[in-house]
C-alpha cells in the first residue's frame, strides 16, 4: 500500500499572506479539512511536509489553503504546481466495500473474459460520479466508477475488473 494518498494540486498563490488555491481530485473530498499535515511533492520533485492551519472553500471549485510555515505570497508561489499528498496513516480507513480513490491507480484493469485493457491511469472527477481512465495499447476508456461498471476490485491483486461502456475489437 502507498503510504500516501494525492489529494490535489497547489492551483494558484492567493493574496499576499501566503494562502493558496488547492483544486482536489475528488471536488466531495473532506480530507483537507480532517487532516493536520500534508507532504507537497513540487514540480522540481523535492517534497516538503505542511502544517494545515486553515481551510476554506474558494469559487469555482477550490479550496484555500492556509499552511503554518507559508506566510508570504512568494513562498505560497513556490507551491504553484505541487501535488498535495495525505499520509495514510492519519486517514480513516475506508469502510467496508469501500476504497481510496488513490489506491486505483496504477492498477491493471481486465474485462470480465479477463482480456487485458490497461492501466488505471487517472480518476476524473468531472461529475456525481468519478471515472477510471485507463490506457493501453494505444487505447483510453473512461470507466465510471460504480458496481455496474466495475464489478471488482482487487487492491492485493493490483487488479480491477471493468464493464466498458463500449470496447472496439
Amino acid at each position: 500500500m502507498k503510504a500516501h494518498l494525492e489529494l490535489g494540486y497547489v492551483r494558484a498563490a492567493h493574496g499576499l499572506k501566503g494562502e493558496v488555491s488547492v483544486r482536489t481530485f475528488d471536488p466531495a473530498s473532506e480530507t483537507l479539512y480532517e487532516v493536520d499535515r500534508v507532504l507537497a511533492k513540487k514540480r522540481d520533485g523535492t517534497e516538503v511536509e505542511l502544517t494545515l492551519e486553515a481551510v476554506r472553500e474558494a469559487p469555482k471549485g477550490d479550496l484555500l489553503v492556509a499552511f503554518e510555515s507559508v506566510v508570504r505570497r512568494e513562498e505560497a508561489e513556490g507551491l504553484v504546481g505541487s501535488t498535495l499528498l495525505a499520509f495514510r496513516e492519519d486517514l480513516d480507513e475506508p469502510a467496508e466495500g469501500e476504497v481510496f480513490q488513490g489506491d486505483l491507480i496504477g492498477l491493471s484493469a481486465f474485462d470480465p473474459e479477463g482480456r487485458a485493457l490497461g492501466t488505471v491511469e487517472e480518476i476524473w472527477n468531472s461529475g456525481p460520479v468519478p471515472n477510471l481512465v485507463i490506457r493501453g495499447g494505444g487505447k483510453e476508456l473512461m470507466v465510471p466508477f460504480i458496481d455496474e461498471f466495475v464489478p471488482q476490485v482487487d487492491l492485493e491483486g493490483r487488479r480491477v475488473v471493468v464493464r466498458p461502456l463500449e470496447l472496439d475489437e
